[in-house]
């Protein structure tokens, strides 16, 4: 039974299963999900694909070792109702938005599935290891059902490592949304880093690993009232060893501020920021991220309003 007047939301948690070779995330999102979606207003079916994409970043990026690195997630498509799906993770700060053509969507099913969201679309996968200026990108064709049978396939085909993810999400009485998911990866003789190449994907320690993960249901994933220590516990219980490691918060994290904007506007020459300018010789910087429109005048040294 879950004592139904606690919650656990807004984090994520590591696991490894050592006698399985096996490591695992999982994540829940609660009020930072309901923040970033309220910004935008959102129809159901792209507030319901956002949601996904975040839980996806939450789950991944919490995954990098390099604190100040970044995980950035993002659509690439000529076609259908979304032009572009883009969001990042960096210290357990997230952040997201979609662009979408509303007259498609209004033509599509109340529930769209993910091609006629993106007919034939791709997504990246980006790291930045900021300590030591790498980057590594993998793209993946958009040919699932779900974003997170994308990303799996990533990890299956980039990264040559037997993967599984699932995400799940509910609305609550209120309106709000919460959602879960859940990231298992085999680690091959007990491997411990990002090249694995030649990996066997029937390894039968997987298969359990594998098996044992599929179970776990949307309801579970996405319940605040349940702790995601007892989820790892109900699914792995009959092992022998099963180690929680280091729980990261999880927070709103657009960058935008305007001192940040009035930076980066100071690196234009000043003609070019008239340019730029209104009538009135303010630019209007719209962050798409956090859905504000930040007013910076311009001056030769371009202050923040």
């Amino acid at each position: 039974m879950t004592d139904p007047t606690t919650t656990d939301t807004d984090r994520a948690l590591g696991f490894t299963i050592p006698s399985l070779s096996a490591r695992g995330r999982i994540v829940r999102l609660g009020p930072v999900l309901d923040t970033i979606l309220s910004g935008h207003a959102y129809p159901p079916a792209i507030e319901s694909l956002l949601a996904e994409a975040l839980t996806l970043a939450a789950l991944i990026g919490s995954t990098l070792k390099d604190a100040s690195g970044q995980l950035t997630m993002q659509t690439r498509t000529d076609e259908g109702v979304v032009r572009l799906l883009v969001c990042d993770y960096r210290g357990g700060e997230l952040r997201g938005y979609v662009d979408y053509d509303a007259d498609k969507l209004a033509e599509a099913p109340e529930q769209p599935t993910l091609f006629a969201l993106f007919g034939q679309g791709y997504l990246a996968i980006t790291f930045d290891m900021a300590s030591t200026a790498e980057r590594y990108q993998g793209i993946v064709p958009l040919d699932g059902e779900t974003l997170a049978q994308a990303a799996e396939s990533y990890f299956v085909q980039s990264e040559q490592i037997p993967s599984l993810v699932r995400v799940g999400m509910i609305r609550q009485p209120d309106g709000t949304m919460v959602s879960g998911g859940l990231f298992l990866q085999h680690l091959p003789e007990g491997e411990d880093g990002r090249a694995r190449l030649h990996t066997k994907l029937d390894h039968p320690e997987w298969e359990r690993v594998a098996a044992l993960g599929q179970t776990i249901g949307t309801d579970e994933l996405a319940d605040p009232a349940l702790s995601l220590e007892t989820i790892v516990w109900r699914l792995f219980n009959e092992e022998s060893d099963v180690r929680a490691l280091s729980s990261q918060g999880m927070a709103r994290g657009c960058r935008c501020t305007p001192e940040h904007i009035a930076g980066v506007l100071g690196k234009f020459p000043i003609d070019q920021q008239r340019e730029m300018a209104d009538a009135d010789g303010i630019i209007q910087v719209d962050c798409k991220f956090c859905a504000r429109i930040f007013p910076v005048p311009v001056t030769d040294g371009v202050a923040p309003d």
